[in-house]
C-alpha cells in the first residue's frame, strides 16, 4: 500500500477521549483484505432493546450495505453494527448483496440475535466484489474480546486515506440524570453529502425511540454532515447511523418535542458537527479549513446552496490554496448557483475584512490587509446576497495538488 498518508496539517491537536458508554461494546480485527498491519474490521456490539436511526445516501449507485441498512431501519433495533475497510462492496451486483446476507447470518449466529437487528457498513474501492471469508472467519474472536473502552481502536479501524481517526463526545442531562454520547467517523474524500458524510457513527446510553431518534439524526445531519464538502462527490456509501442503548437509566424519550430532550439535542448536535468538522479537517491534500457564511437569500435552503456552490467551486478552493483573496471568484460561484441574489447588493467579507459592498469593490479595501488572513489555516468568507433572511453556514477546505497525488495512487 506504500507509506502512510502524512497526517493532516489541520487535524486535532488531541484526540477526544471517549469514554466507556454502556450498553456499547467493541472490538477490531485485521482482516489483510486490503491493509496490512492495521485493523479493518470493526465490531460494535449492543444491549438488548438498542434503538437505531439511520441517515443514508441518496446516490442511484449505493452500495450493498446501504441498501441493507435503508431495509432494517424499519426495525428501530439494533443488536450489533459491523464494518468493514478497503473495499466498499458497492457496484457488485448479485455478489454484493450475497456478501451482506452471509455476514448479517454469521454475525447474527455469533452473537445470538435476530439477523434483522445486524447493521452494515463498507467502505473502500467501488467495484471488486467482497470476499467474506476474511470477516466471517473472525467474528468469534472479536465477539470474545469485546470492550467498552476500545474507542481509539475502532476510529481507527474504520479508516481509509484517512489521516488521522475521527472521535467525539459529550454529555447531558436527561431528567438530572447525565448521559453520553460518544462519535467516529471516517472521510478524506469522495465528500460533497446527499445525506450524510462517508461513515458516521453515533452512541448514546440514553433511552430515546427509535422515532425520536429518527428525527434527532435527520435534523441534526442537516446542519453537520450535509453542510460539509471536499471534493463535490456524493460517496456511494455514505451512512451515518445512531444507537441508543438505554443503559444510563434515565426516563425513555417517545416524543420529539419532549422539553427534557433539550439539553441532549444540543449535545447530539455538538458530536455531529464536531466529526463533520474532522472529516473536512482531513481533505485530501487540505491546508485550509475554509467556514462560508451565507446570509440575505430567500431561504435557509437557498443559503445552503449558495454556500455549497462556492464551496465546491474549484476556482475558489485553489485559489485559497494559493492564498489569493480571489473574491472575484466567489461572486462568479454566487451567480452560477441558480438561487436568487441580487448583484448590487451583493457584499463580501474574507476574515471580518470588507472587500466589496453594492454590488463592487469596497473603495477602502487594500488586499495587503486580508494578507495575513489567506496565510492562516482558517479561513472565514461571510457573503450577503441581499434578497431575504435565509441563512446558513457551510464548511470546506481548499483543493491542492495533494488531492490529485492521493486518488490518482489511490488503488494501486
Amino acid at each position: 500500500m506504500g507509506d502512510a498518508p502524512k497526517r493532516s496539517p489541520l487535524a486535532p491537536k488531541r484526540l477526544a477521549v471517549l469514554p466507556a458508554l454502556g450498553g456499547v461494546a467493541l472490538s477490531v480485527a485485521e482482516t489483510g483484505m486490503k491493509y496490512r498491519g492495521r485493523p479493518d474490521l470493526l465490531l460494535a456490539a449492543f444491549d438488548k432493546g438498542t434503538s437505531v436511526a439511520g441517515v443514508l445516501t441518496r446516490s442511484k449507485a449505493s452500495s450493498a450495505p446501504v441498501d441493507w441498512c435503508r431495509d432494517k431501519l424499519a426495525g428501530g433495533r439494533a443488536c450489533a453494527l459491523m464494518v468493514n475497510a478497503g473495499n466498499a462492496n458497492a457496484f457488485t451486483g448479485k455478489a454484493g448483496r450475497r456478501a451482506v446476507n452471509e455476514t448479517a447470518a454469521a454475525l447474527a449466529k455469533t452473537l445470538g440475535c435476530r439477523q434483522r437487528d445486524i447493521f452494515l457498513a463498507s467502505t473502500g474501492v467501488i467495484g471488486e466484489p467482497l470476499d467474506t471469508q476474511p470477516m466471517v472467519s473472525r467474528m468469534a474472536d472479536m465477539a470474545q474480546r469485546l470492550s467498552p473502552s476500545a474507542w481509539p481502536d475502532a476510529a481507527r479501524a474504520i479508516m481509509t486515506t484517512d489521516t488521522f481517526p475521527k472521535l467525539a463526545t459529550a454529555t447531558a442531562k436527561i431528567a438530572g440524570k447525565t448521559v453520553t454520547i460518544n462519535g467516529i467517523a471516517k472521510g478524506s474524500g469522495m465528500i460533497a453529502p446527499d445525506m450524510a458524510t462517508m461513515l458516521g457513527f453515533v452512541f448514546t446510553d440514553a433511552a430515546i425511540a427509535p422515532d425520536v431518534l429518527q428525527a434527532l439524526l435527520t435534523s441534526s445531519v442537516e446542519r453537520s454532515f450535509n453542510a460539509t464538502t471536499v471534493d463535490g462527490d456524493t460517496s456511494t456509501s455514505d451512512t451515518v447511523l445512531a444507537f441508543a442503548t438505554g443503559a444510563a437509566g434515565a426516563p425513555e424519550i417517545n416524543q420529539a418535542n419532549d422539553p427534557r430532550l433539550r439539553a441532549f439535542t444540543k449535545a447530539f448536535d455538538r458530536v455531529c458537527l464536531d466529526l463533520a468538522h474532522q472529516v473536512v479537517r482531513d481533505g485530501e491534500g487540505a491546508t485550509k479549513f475554509i467556514a462560508i457564511e451565507i446570509a440575505g437569500a430567500e431561504d435557509d435552503a437557498a443559503a445552503r446552496r449558495i454556500g455549497l456552490t462556492i464551496a465546491n467551486s474549484p476556482l475558489v478552493k485553489t485559489a485559497i490554496a494559493g492564498q489569493d483573496a480571489n473574491w472575484g471568484r466567489v461572486v462568479m460561484a454566487v451567480g452560477k448557483s441558480g438561487e436568487a441574489a441580487d448583484r448590487d447588493r451583493l457584499s463580501i467579507r474574507i476574515g471580518g475584512i470588507s472587500v466589496a459592498k453594492k454590488g463592487a469593490i469596497d473603495p477602502d479595501y487594500e488586499e495587503k490587509t486580508v494578507v495575513p488572513h489567506m496565510k492562516g489555516d482558517e479561513i472565514d468568507i461571510h457573503v450577503h446576497v441581499g434578497v431575504g433572511r435565509g441563512r446558513a453556514t457551510v464548511w470546506t477546505c481548499d483543493l491542492t495538488h495533494g488531492y490529485i497525488s492521493i486518488n490518482a495512487d489511490y488503488r494501486s
